[in-house]
């Protein structure tokens, strides 16, 4: 009997003790929540990319606009490597300017968009070059567009979103070393001018791609994942005739 009463006593100060438990417990599942980002994809984005590639195409479908008369060529020229360093030196240009301003989204979807604008960058590019096959200044093979320019400029325009909101100064500050990476090349004698003027378009296209690519899957993904977070526990004591007991429930 002294034990009946015993296992009564211990359910009853289960019912007072669970509830706060599971108080806290939720909140610490509501701490641990990834939070859902909202991202609303604006159209007239694509009208600068659409731009300068359409721009850098006439330039090299027409015959005597492959350099638009800018720059008079040399047989030979004292090249500069360092084009070939920013190249992907500017796809973590982001990544600095998060040092010195406040970013929009945090560095691991900057990380992932990144990521995947350079696998959009790299297939257009690429996939450009082979289909075009324009010859280089330099005689090389597969000149449009310059990819050198477009990474530059994909990694000069997510910086751009990332803090056009918040610094204005770093939002633009990636587009002058952008611009920099293209006079190179056309320096170097690697690229007409059309080539990077459709490669600074190709970046800042495969930049937009990205986030309208990526925040829809990673707010799918972390719902689902919260949902699970949010799958309880639920433990109550059960008394009745023949003695004590607990009752265990899950929601799924």
């Amino acid at each position: 009997m002294k034990t009946k009463y015993f296992i009564c006593l211990l359910l009853l100060l289960w019912t007072f003790i669970q509830p706060v438990s599971a108080q806290t417990e939720t909140d610490s599942l509501s701490v641990h929540h990834i939070p859902i980002t909202s991202y609303k994809f604006q159209p007239k984005s694509l009208i600068l990319p659409a731009s300068l590639i359409a721009v850098g195409a006439v330039g090299t479908a027409i015959d005597g606009m492959n350099d638009f008369h800018l720059i008079h060529r040399k047989d030979s020229v004292n090249r500069i490597h360092i084009d070939d360093y920013m190249e992907w030196g500017m796809l973590g240009w982001v990544f600095i300017c998060d040092l010195m301003g406040k970013e929009k989204h945090s560095w691991v979807d900057q990380l992932c968009l990144v990521g995947l604008g350079e696998i959009i960058n790299a297939g257009l590019t690429r996939g450009t070059k082979y289909l075009v096959n324009e010859r280089r200044p330099d005689g090389g093979k597969y000149s449009f567009p310059s990819g050198h320019t477009a990474n530059a400029f994909l990694g000069a325009h997510i910086a751009y979103k990332e803090f056009k909101d918040s610094n204005p100064w770093l939002a633009y500050s990636g587009y002058a070393l952008g611009l920099f990476v293209a006079g190179s090349r056309i320096y170097n004698n690697r690229h007409w001018v059309a080539d990077v003027i459709a490669g600074a378009g190709y970046g800042i296209l495969a930049a937009e791609l990205s986030y309208l690519i990526y925040f829809p899957i990673r707010n799918a993904i972390a719902e689902k994942i919260n949902l699970r977070r949010d799958r309880k526990l639920l433990v109550s004591p059960v008394l009745n005739e023949q003695g004590g007991g607990l009752y265990f429930s899950y929601t799924f």
